[in-house]
């Protein structure tokens, strides 16, 4: 690494150990992981609040300091996406390209992870910080150890390498999984291990929506549900009622308009009233909401009096 390089990795290293932590001192960060994870699953009158791809507003998405805002913000768990380079390393990225995110393009199955080092991660209006790179997902979950609870998404596609990383760094227990796909399938992957990580299945609910993987989950019913719906009808509303009784939690994504029936982040920052715009979703009896506002919606619910 040349001197240049060095230089810019030296000092975000000192803005992410030094100026960072004083970022969203205003959140909940009190709880220990143990109290955390009880909350989140456990507690039927706390809405839990997953930060989508960490702290993206302000940082680049699934980088180290987007995750390190949203902790500090307080909230319950980062969800971060993850790929796999050339070379069988679990790497953060939302898209199969670097294209959006990087200052470079292409796959990121095409490199090997010392290639994609040569590039830089951009912010959401795309200017480049430069010497801030990809992380690894064992950088990521080194990060969020005994702090805060990790959604690895699209993880399940790698689930024997992602469970492996987890029972090495010992943080198994505060790992949550998803997929929509059958229980069968499911089970057949995951019982090829003696230990699990919390595992949810998500349920796209429409008018035309085939219930029958959602029948065989409730069966026996995991720790959540996450339902997606475009609109929030009487479909979705017995859905919610049939997970809740099965002592089952709801998690619904505040994230865009699509996915929780036009009840979503932008609409509720902007509204006289956040509560016409989340109000009906905590009526379903939703107890983890993923979302791209997690300080505003943090600050809602404290109010609320539902955390």
């Amino acid at each position: 690494m040349n001197s240049m390089k060095r230089l810019s990795h030296l000092l975000l290293l000192l803005f992410v150990a030094f100026l960072l932590p004083a970022y969203g001192q205003q959140g909940s960060t009190s709880m220990s992981i143990e109290q955390r994870v009880t909350a989140v699953l456990h507690n039927p009158d706390y809405v839990a609040v997953v930060s989508h791809r960490g702290d993206w507003r302000n940082w680049p998405e699934n980088s180290i300091p987007a995750i390190e805002s949203a902790i500090k913000m307080g909230v319950d768990m980062v969800e971060i996406d993850v790929k796999m380079t050339r070379d069988g390393v679990l790497v953060l990225c939302h898209d199969w390209t670097i294209d959006r995110t990087t200052t470079g393009s292409g796959a990121v199955s095409d490199y090997t992870y010392e290639q994609l080092m040569a590039y830089d991660l951009k912010r959401g209006h795309g200017i480049a910080i430069p010497g801030l790179k990809i992380p690894t997902l064992r950088q990521a979950l080194e990060v969020c150890k005994g702090r805060v609870l990790v959604n690895v998404d699209h993880g399940f596609d790698y689930y024997d390498q992602v469970l492996a990383l987890t029972e090495e760094l010992g943080v198994t227990g505060q790992v949550v999984i998803k997929s929509g796909r059958p229980r069968a399938e499911v089970d057949s992957i995951m019982n090829r291990h003696t230990v699990r990580m919390i595992y949810m299945p998500v349920l796209s609910i429409s008018e035309s929506t085939d219930m029958t993987l959602f029948k065989g989950y409730l069966e026996q019913a995991p720790v959540a549900f996450e339902l997606c719906f475009n609109t929030l009808n009487d479909r979705v509303k017995m859905a919610a009622s049939q997970v809740t009784a099965a002592g089952s939690k709801v998690w619904v994504n505040t994230l865009w308009g699509s996915l929780c029936g036009n009840h979503d982040d932008d609409r509720a920052y902007t509204a006289s009233d956040p509560d016409e715009v989340y109000g009906p979703i905590l009526e379903l009896g939703t107890n983890i909401i993923q979302t791209d506002r997690p300080e505003f919606l943090i600050n809602y619910l404290e109010k609320k009096g539902r955390r």
